[in-house]
């Protein structure tokens, strides 16, 4: 059964990025061998991914894409949730939608087959896909380093049951079930 994870980092205090959407202080962090690993593997756990237009645009901006598009690290079709005009990276099967993310996802589950669906980044993503009953799993690895302020993680109350935990050095890593109404 396919299902639908938030699957993503943040910060100890609770945030996915800066005031100004800045992913710097994620990606000054090492990385275990053991989750790089799990990193390079996402292409075969998920048959598509969603993420909102901040995080596209952050990818585009800072991976160059659009003269690399090489860099483009999605091999499942992946939507991009965006009410602005963006560019595809080559290649890339990246289809923008403005529609309801009830809409979204059940294109999503059909594209994902017997895969997962993965929700790339987006806490407010993330949250109306909740609210529509449509999130199963929330998987974070907290970074130690604290924010203050930022794109809040999921900025709407959900509750959750803990299914795991663990260290991959300097993360931790927990994986939430969501509970349904």
């Amino acid at each position: 059964m396919t299902r639908t994870v938030y699957y993503t980092a943040s910060s100890l205090d609770g945030f996915l990025a800066t005031e100004d959407h800045s992913l710097e202080w994620l990606l000054s962090q090492p990385v275990s061998e053991e989750m790089q690993g799990e990193m390079e593997e996402l292409g075969s756990r998920f048959g598509a991914q969603l993420m909102g237009s901040s995080t596209y645009q952050w990818l585009l901006d800072h991976e160059d894409l659009l003269a690399h598009p090489d860099k483009w690290a999605y091999p499942a079709p992946t939507w991009v949730m965006t009410h602005r005009d963006l560019p595809a990276v080559p290649g890339a099967d990246i289809r923008f939608a403005q529609d309801d993310v009830t809409t979204v996802h059940a294109a999503m589950v059909a594209a994902a087959g017997d895969k997962d669906v993965w929700v790339v980044g987006g806490g407010d993503l993330a949250g109306q896909l909740a609210d529509a009953g449509l999130l199963d799993v929330l998987e974070v690895s907290y970074a130690p380093v604290t924010l203050g302020s930022g794109a809040p993680l999921l900025p709407r109350r959900l509750d959750l049951d803990l299914r795991e935990v663990r260290h991959d050095n300097p993360f931790v890593t927990a994986r939430f079930d969501v509970r349904k109404p």
